[in-house]
């Protein structure tokens, strides 16, 4: 059998420190992009480890024993993260989420939670403080991470079965302690809690059903993502993407749906619950029906650069701000002038012009911005 070679850019070397205009600006909380989307959402990744190697995020095809992550050193401090989300908030983000790789092997997070938590909008009022994480270590931290401050986590399963979670996860992980962990965050009130199921054709969407199952009537809300061609490594197909209308078909025909309005504009997922008893689902159609034109998210990288958008071939290096002594109009300044300038709309694109990604594009890995 010959070797799969798969090219991936090394997105950590391909950015630049951000123009800083001579005219300050002091934030007004109503920043708005090119294509008139404000900026509400932040989403930091707070380490590039994980201890999956997930399929369709960290194939162990790349990330082997061999792949160099990054140093300590060239990860942002907490100070740093703090500083930074303190300036998008000023900016007009109103929510927060912490992730990966595995957010929960970043040593101390609580500690950053705690910084974070007490961050508050121009009005006083709290922000929407969330994590992402694939269970492993939430049973053990589920109460600290309540008491440092964190409102609610978002959970990744990808199957009930065993022996399909375990060909997802790649490291022999297994379904009941993902289970258990989201039973301990749920007992200290860390909620609502989401569970997010990626679909990959083929290989694990025999599952959708069992899951619709499981978490039908439970305090827990279900959400189904599109199986996405993020960065390159995970090889992505067209014909592995189950479509979100197959999803939903699928769960209707045992489960009669409706759908329901969204919680706020912007929102990635559509609502559905069960006629039934009321409970929630939701899908997640990042290929299918593309929801750029809503979208009002940043990503900023473990070692701090910010991107625009998920599927983004370069970031912006604000760390080289801060560490370059640039104080913080400074740097609100150049977000703001980064985010004015902002058009992508890459999901868009692509569906209007081929069901097939550019593979001559080197977009960012999933794994290093976080999904």
């Amino acid at each position: 059998m010959s070797e799969r070679i798969i090219p991936v850019a090394d997105h950590r070397l391909l950015s630049t420190a951000p123009e800083v205009p001579d005219v300050l600006e002091e934030p007004d909380g109503l920043l708005q992009d090119a294509l008139a989307r404000p900026l509400h959402d932040l989403r930091i990744s707070v380490t590039d480890r994980c201890n999956f190697r997930c399929v369709y995020c960290m194939p162990k095809e790349v990330f082997d024993k061999n792949y160099a992550f990054l140093p300590h050193s060239s990860l942002l401090s907490f100070e740093e993260i703090t500083r930074i989300a303190k300036v998008f908030v000023a900016h007009g983000v109103r929510k927060i989420r912490l992730t990966g790789g595995e957010p929960l092997l970043r040593k101390d997070v609580e500690r950053l939670i705690g910084m974070l938590s007490v961050l508050t909008t121009p009005e006083g009022e709290s922000i929407d403080l969330t994590l992402t994480t694939n269970g492993s270590l939430l049973a053990r931290k589920a109460r600290a991470l309540k008491d440092a401050g964190l409102g609610r986590v978002t959970v990744s399963l990808d199957a009930l079965d065993d022996a399909v979670f375990k060909r997802m996860n790649d490291v022999d992980f297994a379904v009941s302690d993902v289970l258990k962990g989201i039973d301990a965050a749920h007992a200290v009130g860390l909620g609502p809690i989401k569970v997010n199921m990626v679909v990959k054709g083929g290989m694990n969407d025999q599952e959708i059903l069992p899951m619709a199952r499981y978490f039908k009537g439970s305090p827990f809300i279900l959400r189904f993502i599109e199986y996405m061609d993020v960065g390159a490594s995970n090889g992505w197909k067209m014909d592995e993407v189950v479509p979100s209308a197959e999803v939903i078909r699928r769960i209707g025909a045992e489960m009669p749906l409706e759908e329901i309005e969204p919680n706020y504009t912007g929102e990635t997922a559509e609502r559905w619950r069960y006629q039934d008893d009321g409970s929630e689902i939701g899908v997640i159609s990042s290929v299918t029906r593309a929801f750029c034109r809503d979208c009002s998210r940043a990503r900023l990288s473990t070692e701090g650069k910010l991107y625009t958008c998920l599927f983004a071939t370069s970031g912006h290096d604000l760390r080289a701000l801060i560490r370059g002594g640039r104080n913080d109009a400074e740097l609100a300044t150049a977000i703001a002038h980064l985010w004015r300038r902002r058009a992508d709309r890459y999901s868009e694109l692509r569906t209007a012009s081929t069901t097939m990604p550019d593979t001559a594009v080197r977009k960012v890995e999933m794994s290093y911005i976080g999904g």
